[in-house]
Order: structure tokens, then C-alpha cells, then sequence
């Protein structure tokens, strides 16, 4: 089995993943946390989150037969992208997560997983598996520091003391009693440096994030209206927030990626605000072909982007441009214009 181990290393190396570890399936300590965590109501609107009871933090209860769950990371920010802190500081500009800035990762992962699984399948014989990457009620950040890809920072991220935290992580469930890696132990010490900056301080407490105040959740994940205390706090992120990692010490480690689906498309590493938000339906779901933010739909493209052009400065273009859009947007969207027009009719 350590031979094997050694192998798959290797396997999973020559299929672009960074590290493999493997845990076993006993997370819970993990499951009495995630639970004080939807009882105080953190997760907001996303009610997948506790839509599948026990099954999320019992790996068995999901995939029957399961003892193990192989771990892996890959790096995935674009070594040629634009500088994100000078795009976050140029308001005619809109920030995109660096994770999105290229093709969809859940598809290019599982179809690595599965070539994985198969190559092990190939060494030992038949086994029972099935693959992950954020497609399915899984405890990936538990499971990857079980496994030691890292230790849970202080932001909920996963931190590499070689890589930082900008990689994706993926899980095979398996019936294949494989021996476990060892964790690794918590590096954040008295870091405060991604509390301190998140924009809407979602981070409430040292490794507990509220999602309902965090922007990636905001832009992302919720589909009404985004709560007006929040707006101003936003400034020019349309999909995602990045800031608890730009900050992160750690991530001065970060390594780029060398998967070319990763890289920027279309220009989104440092796209102009009103370009984007002249995009009709048919433009958004054309030149997002392929894209994780895809999958927000235009309406809340439209939702985020007007916000970004209500804390940008005031000018006749951007002005122009939310009046026009006013009178064929959703009253969604048109809630958010009708914000971003009275916030330039207060800077005048």
C-alpha cells in the first residue's frame, strides 16, 4: 500500500494536480462545527447547504462503502493576469475572482479525477469510487486537512505553506482501505490580515465566516436583491471577492497554474465596467460559454455590475449608461440602477 501511495503521487502529478493526500471518512468535529454554523444561520439563502442531513459530514452515508477519500489540489491562478489590487483600485474597471477568469473548472477536474481512479483501479483491481469537485455534498475543506493538502485559515480557505491558497481541490470517494496521510498543523498564528480587510467583515470570528455578508455569496450565490448596507462596501467586485487571499501572507507562495483553461478570456482579468454591462443576454451566455460565471445568469450580472457603476465616479457615460438600461431591466436590476443613479446624484 505505501508503494501505492507513491504511485499515485505520481499519477496524480502527471495529471496536473499538485498533491494528493488521503483521510479517512471520521469528520465530526467537522460536522458539530458545520452545524453550529447553519444553526446561526451563516449560510443565508444557500440551503443546499442543509438540504442533505448528515450525508455532507458522513462520506458513507453518501457513497455507501466508502472507508477513504483521496485528496487532491490544483493550482489554478494565471500567472498573466492583470494585477488584482490595480484592478480593485480602478472603479471604471470590474474585479472577477481570479478563479473565474478562464473555463470551468468542475468539468476538467472530474474528468482528471476519474483518469485517476481508473489508473488505480488498473493497479489493484476492481474497487468502488466515485468523484468529486464541488459537484455534491462533500466536506472538501475537512477532508483536505485531514488529509494534509493544508490546514483551514482563518478566512476558511485552505492554506499550503507551498502553494498559498489559490488551487481547487477535488475528492475520490473509495472502498480501498488505503493507509492516510498526516494533517499539518494551523500556520495563521496571531494573523489577523484577512479579518481586518474583508470589505463587509464577513469573517466574524477567527475561522467563521458569515456568508450572508460575504461578497463572493452576494455576487454568486444569492439571486435577489443585495441588502443596501452592502452595496457601497462592494466597490467595484462583480463576482467574487478575493481580498482575505490578496492579503494572506501565505500567498506569496502561491504558484501559478499551468492548466491553459485557466487563463484569462475575453479580458476579464481587467474588464471595463460599462463594456460589460452593455453585454445583452445572448452576449453574456456567448462570450461566458464555458465560464463558471455562467452560471449566475445575466440578471445577476446585471444586478452586480450596476452596483460596481453606482460606487464608480461620477461621469455622463455612466450615467447615461444605467438610464438607458433602466427602462428594459428586471425590477430586480432596476432596483439596483435606481441605487447607483442616487448615489451619483449625491457625490454632485
Amino acid at each position: 500500500m505505501n508503494n501505492l501511495h507513491e504511485k499515485m503521487q505520481e499519477w496524480a502529478q502527471s495529471l496536473g494536480f499538485q498533491q494528493l493526500g488521503v483521510s479517512d471518512i471520521d469528520l465530526s468535529q467537522a460536522e458539530s462545527r458545520f452545524v453550529s454554523w447553519l444553526e446561526a444561520g451563516f449560510h443565508g439563502e444557500m440551503g443546499y447547504m442543509s438540504r442533505h442531513g448528515t450525508k455532507r459530514s458522513r462520506p458513507d452515508e453518501l457513497e455507501a462503502g466508502t472507508v477513504r477519500v483521496i485528496t487532491v489540489r490544483m493550482d489554478y491562478l494565471p500567472e498573466n493576469a492583470a494585477e488584482s489590487w490595480s484592478i480593485i483600485n480602478d472603479d471604471q474597471l470590474g474585479f472577477i475572482s481570479r478563479y473565474a477568469l478562464g473555463r470551468d473548472y468542475h468539468k476538467l477536474m472530474r474528468k482528471r479525477l476519474a483518469t485517476l481512479a481508473k489508473k488505480i483501479e488498473q493497479e489493484v483491481g476492481e474497487m468502488g469510487f466515485r468523484v468529486f469537485c464541488d459537484s455534491a455534498p462533500v466536506m472538501e475543506k475537512a477532508l483536505a486537512e485531514k488529509s494534509g493538502l493544508g490546514w483551514v485559515g482563518k478566512h476558511s480557505n485552505i492554506l499550503n505553506r507551498e502553494h498559498g491558497s489559490y488551487f481547487f481541490l477535488g475528492e475520490i470517494y473509495t472502498d480501498l482501505p488505503l493507509p492516510v496521510t498526516a494533517p499539518t498543523s494551523d500556520h495563521c498564528g496571531s494573523c489577523t490580515a484577512c479579518i481586518d480587510i474583508c470589505p463587509t467583515q464577513a469573517i466574524v470570528a477567527p475561522y467563521k465566516v458569515d456568508a450572508r455578508r460575504c461578497i463572493s455569496y452576494l455576487t454568486i450565490e444569492l439571486r435577489e436583491s443585495i441588502p443596501v448596507e452592502f452595496r457601497s462596501m462592494m466597490g467595484n467586485r462583480i463576482y467574487g471577492c478575493d481580498d482575505c487571499q490578496l492579503i494572506c501572507p501565505w500567498n506569496k507562495f502561491a504558484q501559478a497554474t499551468v492548466e491553459s483553461d485557466y487563463l484569462p478570456r475575453h479580458g476579464l482579468d481587467s474588464p471595463q465596467l460599462l463594456d460589460l454591462f452593455s453585454w445583452t443576454e445572448d452576449m453574456f451566455l456567448s462570450k461566458l460559454e464555458g465560464s463558471p460565471i455562467r452560471r449566475i445568469g445575466h440578471e445577476s450580472w446585471l444586478r452586480n455590475i450596476a452596483v460596481a457603476l453606482g460606487n464608480a465616479k461620477t461621469s455622463t457615460e455612466v450615467v447615461e449608461a444605467l438610464t438607458e438600461r433602466l427602462y428594459s431591466a428586471s425590477d430586480m436590476v432596476k432596483e439596483h440602477i435606481i441605487w447607483a443613479l442616487e448615489q451619483h446624484r449625491q457625490k454632485r
